[in-house]
């Protein structure tokens, strides 16, 4: 459903909670982009702990947008969370263009920067977005912060807000081209859809969910490879920990394990 439809009220919400997540997990915000059904993010996570991250996030945007529509269902579907970790900087200038041109390749407006929906505009790429706790939902005598703000920051990779926009912007405007002698719904006709309304055509199903993005072969065939060890490493501790074998060590990056159960992690290399 469409049930992230740009509002006023949607936009403030997505966008404050955003900016308190990243905050109390120190997750560093590239770019975003909100369509009316899903919502795309290209972040930095220093400290592993993106899955908060994205609990926090989505469970509140879940229950302060229901409230809003007045649902008491299920908001997100479970199957749709994807992570992907990105090997270099071209990989996240990729990735980038992709978020920003995702309004276009889904045939709602011509260029990204006329969504009226969350999108951010490589020019604020180093800037600072500050904004007010939304009036709906939240209290005002909440735990939440009254005024926040959120940082576009620079990826890794770049070494300055310049050289990332302009590694971006062409990236970015081939991958709009591509699209454009397509029939657009337009901004106008988007805001007009109900929240509750659902896309004509389904969904995709049973397509691949990668994992890892690299357009070098080589630096793709190592992080598969990597990741290869870890899930090999990680099945035989949890194998043992079954056992009761509880001085079982996990690899580096193991999350649940480690948050529910207090396990051993071995040291990032």
């Amino acid at each position: 459903m469409f049930l992230l439809r740009p509002s006023k009220v949607v936009n403030e919400v997505f966008l404050y909670v955003l900016a308190v997540a990243a905050k109390r997990y120190d997750i560093r915000v590239h770019a975003y982009c909100v369509l009316s059904n899903h919502y795309h993010l290209v972040v930095t996570d220093p400290h592993a702990r993106l899955p908060a991250f994205q609990q926090f996030l989505a469970g509140l945007v879940a229950r302060a947008l229901n409230a809003l529509h007045g649902r008491r269902e299920y908001f997100w579907d479970s199957s749709t969370f994807s992570a992907v970790a990105l090997a270099t900087p071209e990989d996240i200038v990729a990735k980038t263009a992709y978020t920003l041109a995702n309004p276009v390749a889904a045939g709602l407006v011509r260029k990204g920067r006329e969504w009226p929906g969350l999108w951010s505009s490589p020019d604020r790429t180093g800037s600072t977005i500050r904004m007010r706790r939304p009036e709906h939902f939240f209290a005002g005598d909440g735990y939440l912060a009254e005024t926040i703000e959120l940082r576009l920051v620079v990826p890794p990779g770049f070494s300055s807000a310049r050289a990332f926009r302009e590694a971006l912007e062409p990236v970015l405007a081939s991958q709009e081209a591509k699209e454009g002698s397509r029939d657009f719904l337009g901004a106008r006709r988007a805001l007009a859809q109900q929240p509750l309304d659902r896309p004509r055509s389904p969904e995709p199903r049973g397509k691949l969910s990668p994992r890892v993005a690299a357009r070098d072969k080589w630096k793709r065939i190592e992080l598969l490879g990597r990741l290869k060890t870890f899930l090999t490493d990680y099945a035989e501790a949890l194998e043992a920990w079954r056992e009761n074998r509880r001085r079982a060590v996990f690899p580096a990056g193991t999350y649940l394990m480690k948050v529910a159960h207090g396990v051993a992690c071995a040291a990032a290399g």
